[in-house]
């Protein structure tokens, strides 16, 4: 028995070293537009970035932790080793993308995983098709609202802004993008600790610790946000020149209607429970907004290896998250 919770304990404190770099992976997507504008240091972004991670446990439920815990494999087949598994794979694919400065999804790693995981265990019958669906969708049709919603908001803003000169712009929008670069990390807070929550809950609840219903209680709450926000605060300042400064210039107009369009986008989908990627869809809103210039402002290189990399998340994630349960299995 004594052994038995010890590993528990162990996969729980696995799944908090991905929460953390989760967060120490995505602070990029929280700081770079803000830190590119020059709006905020790097120091005081990361900062702010992580405050309001932290904050977000207090703002929303926990139907994303769900989805994880319950919608992508069926919880009955959950066991410590597939756990262990999943986590694993999408721990090594992150910091993987990290060292080579691509920024991929932490979300799609760790679903890739189950999924991978989960094939192997008990083959497609244990997949849970209508939440690994509205995941799938959301791969594209995240970036693409983000895209869409950084585009017009960069429309409307460059039509009311006409009148102004560039100088006045930018003192406004310096100031306006210290509201958006919060109200993205509140949403990327929202979505992404909620990731990690689902996995411990779902561990526990597999050894009978959280009694005949499935929920997410609130220190699992409280506890994953503290530790993303962790994260958070190391910085991934490889990921932050890519997304701040290699797809597309930003100035301080173009950074608020980047963080405004994505946060809603992240927003709008840890409402209904959608686990998506804050990865692609502040790189859909970047690519919007750079594309109101022109399309030549887009360096689409260096976008269609981003592409890449999404591609391959989920794929890779379970080939190596199967992989390692395998080798997982052959010593119990």
């Amino acid at each position: 028995m004594v052994d038995s919770v010890t590993f528990v304990i162990f996969i729980c404190l696995v799944a908090l070293v991905f929460d953390f770099i989760n967060g120490f992976h995505d602070s990029a997507n929280s700081i770079s537009t803000v830190v590119s504008t020059r709006v905020l240091s790097p120091r005081y972004a990361v900062i702010w970035a992580a405050f309001f991670n932290f904050i977000a446990a207090f703002f929303i439920g926990t139907q994303v932790a769900k989805t994880i815990g319950t919608g992508i494999i069926h919880p009955d087949i959950v066991e410590n080793h597939l756990i262990l598994a999943a986590l694993s794979g999408a721990i090594i694919w992150n910091l993987i993308t990290w060292y080579f400065g691509l920024p991929s999804s932490s979300s799609h790693a760790l679903i890739g995983g189950l999924i991978g995981v989960g094939l192997v265990k008990g083959g497609t019958d244990v997949l849970v098709v209508k939440g690994i669906t509205k995941t799938t969708l959301f791969i594209v049709l995240s970036p693409t609202i983000g895209l869409l919603l950084g585009l017009a908001l960069m429309v409307l803003v460059l039509n009311l802004s006409r009148n102004s000169n560039m100088t006045k712009s930018d003192k406004l929008f310096r100031k306006l993008q210290l509201f958006s670069a919060a109200i993205y990390s509140l949403g990327h807070g929202m979505n992404d600790a909620q990731k990690t929550m689902g996995i411990i809950a779902i561990v526990l609840y597999s050894r009978g610790l959280l009694g005949p219903t499935f929920y997410i209680p609130f220190w699992i709450v409280l506890l994953c946000h503290a530790v993303i926000a962790l994260g958070t605060l190391t910085g991934g300042w490889r990921i932050v020149k890519t997304m701040g400064t290699k797809i597309t210039k930003l100035r301080p107009m173009g950074g608020f209607c980047a963080e405004t369009a994505a946060a809603i986008t992240i927003i709008g989908a840890s409402l209904g429970g959608i686990p998506v990627s804050t990865t692609h869809t502040i790189t859909g809103a970047i690519v919007g907004v750079g594309a109101t210039k022109r399309l030549t402002a887009v360096r689409w290189g260096v976008a269609g290896t981003i592409l890449w990399a999404w591609i391959l998340t989920i794929p890779v994630s379970a080939f190596l998250s199967a992989s390692i349960f395998l080798i997982l299995e052959s010593f119990y």
